[in-house]
């Protein structure tokens, strides 16, 4: 199974949680690297790599669905939980620091 065809075999509402999550690793790793800690480099490359394919991929089905762009976005971003979070539908709107910090590198103020 290819990539791609992993992508397309997601549900709306998971495509955009990876989305999310990459979005975070990425900030992460920005950090890592302004720090000198981080060890691979390259994997700054390849986080932005996913990122696009993910968000292609959802534009695609956003224009399918004959949705509005961020359609998706807006939709599933709500349910969204990190990792060890209980209750994926109680998640606070406000967001944290690190959502904050990705929703101005990607524009979503």
């Amino acid at each position: 199974m290819t990539e791609q065809t992993s992508h397309q075999d997601l549900s709306d509402e998971k495509l955009v949680h990876d989305v999310i999550q990459a979005e975070r690793d990425m900030v992460t790793l920005q950090f890592q690297n302004s720090m000198s800690t981080l060890e691979n480099t390259a994997r700054l490359g390849v986080v932005r790599k996913q990122i696009a394919r993910l968000k292609t991929e959802a534009r695609a089905r956003e224009i399918d669905q004959g949705l509005p762009k961020d359609a998706l976005f807006d939709r599933y971003r709500k349910t969204f939980a990190k990792v060890g979070e209980v209750a994926p539908h109680e998640v606070v709107t406000s967001g944290g620091f690190l959502s904050g910090i990705v929703d101005k590198l990607t524009g979503k103020e």
